[in-house]
């Protein structure tokens, strides 16, 4: 189905960014899928911090590998909700069907600056989620979620940070299982 098929064009990333209206276009972007994401990938850059925050819970569902470049510049957004979704999308990988996130690379380094640094206590938050999913892979990725644990200023942020350092509880239930002892 192509977009025009579906009877979506620019005026509903105008919905996005009215209150009252945002939900109902929302469901019609996904409800549109696929089809939608080109009028979705306009929307990350849109002037309006709600359509762009819309558009980054889109692409929680339909990103594909060529957006990921698209997704990182919004974790510079200067809205927190963005930057959260954002997060969000770049870390979940529960709604992403075949699609495997990377482990490693600039996505990670921005998130670990990021739950360093943010000043919204809910991004740095989100950002220990997008950290702790590299723990068993990247070494660093311990080192400032341990960091994180031990400093940062809001006690829910170090709390969920002490979830996925060594010998968390996320940590633990996500870790790599080893092969079975035969004998």
């Amino acid at each position: 189905m192509t977009l025009a098929a579906t009877g979506l064009d620019a005026t509903l990333l105008a919905r996005l960014a009215i209150p009252h209206r945002a939900k109902s276009a929302f469901h019609a972007l996904m409800d549109a899928g696929e089809a939608a994401m080109p009028l979705a990938r306009q929307g990350l850059d849109h002037p309006n911090a709600a359509v762009r925050y819309y558009c980054a819970q889109y692409f929680d569902h339909f990103m594909s590998e060529r957006d990921m470049a698209d997704m990182a510049h919004l974790l510079d957004d200067p809205s927190a909700g963005v930057r959260s979704a954002t997060l969000h999308t770049l870390s979940c990988d529960r709604c992403k069907g075949d699609m495997q996130l990377p482990y490693d690379g600039p996505i990670l380094e921005k998130g670990i600056a990021l739950m360093r640094t943010d000043p919204s206590a809910h991004v740095r938050a989100m950002a220990v989620g997008l950290v702790g999913r590299s723990v068993h892979a990247v070494p660093r990725a311990a080192e400032a979620l341990l960091a994180t644990q031990a400093s940062d200023p809001s006690p829910a942020v170090r709390k969920k940070a002490g979830w996925y350092v060594p010998g968390g509880p996320i940590f633990r239930r996500t870790a790599p299982k080893r092969p079975r002892a035969r004998g």
